[in-house]
């Protein structure tokens, strides 16, 4: 009988580009059960006490997209990752930016590089996940008007991976 991380595997590789979520909840899984069935080519993960360091360096990307991806909807928003402080047991999101609020830092175990095929066209995002395996948010490399990446963002990803090996 297969596992289920076969299972998993099974359906990324008869839809590489497919919705990870789709993935996890037709298995009945958390998606980090999903994300570490990915190939290394396409998911490389690292402790969430990397969670500041990371930020910091998202806040220098320019206009991104930031998913919220829930069974009950996917929220995105576009702006720039504004800078944020600990205080009072949260890290705390302010700036001029749509994207703003207050996250349970203690709560992030892992933060995941994807870069995968999505419907056809590359596609690369920070995903941050809890301690429960769920995702918190994800931080989207921008596209182009002609639906590419932009480039200077996806030199700014692969640096950051790089530096997170």
């Amino acid at each position: 009988m297969a596992s289920v991380d076969d299972l998993i595997r099974q359906d990324l590789a008869a839809r590489p580009d497919g919705i990870l979520e789709a993935v996890a909840e037709e298995r009945d899984v958390p998606m980090q059960a999903v994300l570490d069935c990915l190939g290394p080519e396409s998911a490389q993960r690292v402790p969430g006490t990397r969670f500041e360091e990371i930020w910091q360096d998202l806040t220098g990307w320019g206009e991104i997209t930031f998913v919220v991806h829930t069974r009950d909807g996917v929220f995105e928003c576009r702006g720039c990752v504004p800078p944020g402080t600990l205080g009072r047991g949260y890290f705390n999101i302010h700036g001029d930016s749509p994207i703003g609020g207050h996250l349970r830092l203690d709560r992030c175990r892992f933060v995941y590089f994807i870069d995968r095929p999505f419907f056809g066209k590359r596609s690369c995002s920070v995903q941050f996940v809890n301690e429960d395996g769920g995702v918190m948010f994800k931080v989207f490399v921008g596209r182009n008007e002609d639906r590419s990446l932009k480039e200077d963002q996806l030199v700014r990803f692969e640096a950051l991976r790089e530096r997170h090996r």
